[in-house]
C-alpha cells in the first residue's frame, strides 16, 4: 500500500520534476520518494532546505543503515539539492562535499578447477556437441566476455599465431593467445562440423546456432545450463562465472595481475585486483587446515 505522507512543497516539486521532466521509471521514482520520506521523518519533517552539511553527516552516521543504503540516501539528497540550486531556491548544496560511503566489494562467483573440468567433459557425438565443446574451451581459456565470444568472426582467429582478436568495451581491440588444447577443439569444429550447422548462406561468425545464424546470448545461456546439469553442477552459472574462473585460476597458478588485466581487457588494475581478494581468501581458508589452527 502506498505510503500517504504530507511532504514539503520543495520535495513535491522535485518529485514532479523527476516524474515528468526526468521521466524516471516508476520503481526509481518510488525509491527516491521513499528515501526522501525517511530522511524527512528522521528530521521530524523539518524542511530539508534548512539542513546543513553536519546535519546530513549526522543522519548518515545515526541511520544505522548499510553503506549501500546510505550511498543511496546521499545520491538522492545531492540530486534534490542540485535541483533546488537550479531553480534558485538555495545558493549551495549542503551535500556537495560529503563523500560516498565505501561500499563492500562483492567477491565474484567462480568455479573450482574440478568443476570446470567436469563442465568441459562434453560427450562428442553430434555437430552441436563439437560446437559446444569448442565454445566452452575458448570461453574458459581466454576469459573473454560472452558478447566478445559471440561476436568472434572467422577472420578474428589467427591459426598461425595461435590467437584470437577480440573487440572489447569501447571498441578496444586485444589479442588473446590460445592453448594447444583449445585450438585442437576449435579447429575440429571449424574444419569438420561447423559446415553441418550452416544452411543455405554462409556466416562470418565462428559460433552459430542450429539454423546457421549467429549464436544468441539466450541460446548460449540455455546451452550452459544444460551442460551444468549434465556435469552435476547444481547451481546457476552465468558466462561471466567462467570469466571469473579463468582469472582466479590464473592467479592461483602464479600469473601476474598485470597480465590478467591485459587478458581480461580491464582498463584499470583496480578492477582486476578483486581476484587477489579471492586468492587471499583461499589462502586463509587453506591455512585453517593447519594442524595447529584452533578448531
Amino acid at each position: 500500500m502506498k505510503q500517504e505522507v504530507e511532504l514539503s512543497k520543495d520535495i513535491e516539486e522535485y518529485l514532479n520534476y523527476l516524474k515528468y521532466e526526468r521521466k524516471l521509471s516508476h520503481n526509481t521514482y518510488e525509491s527516491y520518494r521513499y528515501n526522501l520520506i525517511k530522511i524527512s521523518d528522521f528530521f521530524n519533517n523539518t524542511d530539508l532546505i534548512n539542513l546543513t552539511e553536519d546535519d546530513i553527516r549526522n543522519f548518515l552516521y545515526l541511520s544505522k543503515e548499510s553503506s549501500k543504503t546510505n550511498a543511496h540516501y546521499l545520491t538522492v539528497l545531492k540530486s534534490f539539492y542540485d535541483y533546488l540550486l537550479e531553480v534558485g531556491t538555495i545558493k549551495q548544496n549542503p551535500a556537495l562535499n560529503i563523500k560516498m560511503p565505501k561500499l563492500a566489494q562483492k567477491l565474484p562467483n567462480f568455479l573450482t578447477e574440478e568443476e570446470v573440468f567436469k563442465l568441459l567433459d562434453i560427450s562428442l557425438q553430434k555437430p552441436i556437441d563439437y560446437r559446444n565443446k569448442a565454445m566452452m574451451e575458448v570461453l574458459y581459456a581466454t576469459g573473454m566476455r560472452i558478447s566478445e565470444l559471440l561476436n568472434l568472426t572467422i577472420s578474428n582467429y589467427n591459426k598461425e599465431d595461435a590467437s584470437v582478436k577480440v573487440m572489447g568495451k569501447g571498441s578496444k581491440e586485444r589479442i588473446i593467445p590460445l592453448s594447444d588444447i583449445t585450438m585442437k577443439y576449435l579447429d575440429m569444429y571449424l574444419d569438420n562440423y561447423r559446415k553441418f550447422l550452416l544452411k543455405n548462406e554462409p556466416s562470418l561468425y565462428i559460433f552459430i546456432n542450429y539454423n546457421g545464424k549467429k549464436m544468441s546470448r539466450q541460446g548460449f545461456f540455455k546451452i550452459l545450463n544444460e551442460l551444468c546439469q549434465k556435469s552435476g553442477i547444481n547451481r546457476q552459472i552465468s558466462p561471466h562465472v567462467l570469466r571469473h574462473s579463468f582469472a582466479t585460476h590464473l592467479l592461483n597458478n602464479g600469473a601476474d595481475l598485470r597480465v590478467i588485466q591485459e587478458l581480461l581487457g580491464h582498463e584499470n588494475i583496480s578492477t582486476t585486483e578483486i581476484y587477489s581478494h579471492i586468492s587471499n581468501e583461499k589462502i586463509s581458508e587453506d591455512y585453517k587446515n593447519h594442524p595447529h589452527f584452533d578448531k
